[in-house]
């Protein structure tokens, strides 16, 4: 299935968007309203089986996950879905930035033109068999050699150049997800790359133009992005996240990992303090009976946590300055995901990057309750808001068309009543 296949897969007023996570599984269904806005009238969420690191392992388990979710969310809404956008986590996404012209003659650049340029089969052609094409999203664009051009439409030259940012990930995490969402009786209407999901639902528009980090920190990895002039310019991914922390925690204290990750909620935190000394908590210990536990300081809980958090984000810094773009981004970072929740996170990602660092969650969704309104669905959010962005291209494109078409009309007329 091509990417034109799955944007126009799905027509209805409704449209359905899944996140696939490791710990995880969450469907939005959501009203659209004249075409720019979203009202979500359906939520489902549960804990996800059958998926490590983003990968899917279970195939089985997933389909499970998938169906009962999508159930739950289309018994909320009272809507029947067939389509779903869905997202791509922890699957080693690569960026590439690919610049080329393609040949106008002189002519007035239109949307032919500008497909051909964005389109070009060679960019398909050159991917090896094992990793597919999931975005190619144009960052700039030039006539001539004159760079910084936002829309060519209209323009005359006699070379259209464009620098494209090429995304691609594993063909066969993709079929396998494609596979598991099939037997589920739905078909996929679109492919979004979880850090940029995540990013289009946190990210404020200042935010975007004058560049930004935004860290996304799920169950299983942590995907990060960078925007500047209102274009995603760079992802990548490291497979470490929340669960992660949950593991250290239960082989630290020997506890069971349903109560480690109960105990990282309720008292984990990124900084320590000075009184975690005189706080004790309970805990049982793996194999014993129910009755049986023992108590640890809070700054030992502390102490187990704090190493992996420091060391994911010294892995995002590493990224980031590997890739060229730690002068481009600015200052300013975006924390999200259900990992990006303990007390004192942004504190300890400012100290290690080095930026101004805030919390994000989905912002622009009207009928989120507040239990899906925090960090941790921001990836359905931004599924939404990334429908929202191609409906008003394809209204943007041919408003542009027929305006072009009045335009022609205009001038036919002026010269009939000027020389008839």
């Amino acid at each position: 299935m091509n990417k034109s296949q799955r944007i126009n897969g799905s027509k209805s007023s409704c449209i359905a968007v899944l996140d696939v996570g490791s710990t995880k599984v969450a469907c939005f269904i959501a009203q659209i309203i004249d075409n720019k806005e979203a009202n979500v009238i359906g939520i489902g969420h549960q804990v996800s089986s059958g998926v490590k690191n983003g990968n899917i392992v279970d195939m089985d388990a997933v389909e499970a996950s998938v169906r009962a979710t999508v159930e739950s969310a289309e018994l909320m809404a009272g809507e029947n879905v067939s389509h779903v956008s869905v997202s791509l986590a922890g699957i080693e996404p690569k960026s590439e930035l690919i610049s080329f012209d393609v040949s106008v003659a002189g002519n007035q650049i239109n949307d032919s033109d500008l497909k051909r340029a964005l389109d070009p089969a060679w960019i398909y052609s050159q991917q090896s068999l094992d990793r597919e094409v999931v975005h190619t999203l144009p960052v700039s664009y030039s006539i001539d050699g004159k760079k910084g051009i936002k829309d060519p439409r209209g323009m005359h030259g006699d070379k259209l150049g464009v620098n494209m940012h090429v995304i691609t990930t594993s063909s066969s995490s993709v079929r396998n997800l494609e596979t598991c969402i099939n037997r589920c009786h739905l078909e996929i209407s679109e492919l979004v790359i979880t850090p940029y999901a995540s990013s289009l639902a946190c990210l404020v528009k200042d935010e975007m133009e004058l560049g930004s980090l935004c860290i996304d920190m799920g169950g299983g990895s942590t995907t990060i992005s960078v925007f500047f002039d209102n274009q995603m310019i760079y992802v990548d991914s490291i497979p470490i996240g929340g669960l992660h922390v949950t593991n250290d925690i239960a082989k630290g204290l020997s506890a069971p990992l349903s109560h480690s990750e109960r105990m990282k909620s309720l008292y984990g935190s990124a900084i320590s303090s000075p009184s975690d000394d005189m706080e004790q908590i309970k805990i049982p210990l793996v194999g014993e009976d129910e009755n049986e536990t023992t108590q640890v300081p809070r700054s030992l809980l502390i102490g187990i946590i704090k190493p992996r958090l420091e060391e994911i984000f010294e892995l995002v810094k590493k990224k980031i300055i590997d890739s060229g773009f730690e002068k481009v981004l600015g200052r300013r970072a975006v924390l999200t995901g259900g990992a990006s929740q303990l007390t004192g996170i942004t504190n300890l990602a400012a100290t290690i990057l080095d930026k101004q660092v805030r919390l994000g969650r989905p912002s622009n969704i009207e009928g989120l309750a507040e239990s899906a309104n925090g960090p941790g669905f921001s990836v359905c959010a931004g599924l939404i808001q990334h429908h929202l962005n191609e409906r008003q291209s394809i209204l943007s494109t041919a408003s542009n068309k027929v305006g072009l078409t009045e335009s022609k009309i205009a001038r036919f007329g002026q010269w009939l009543r000027d020389y008839v």
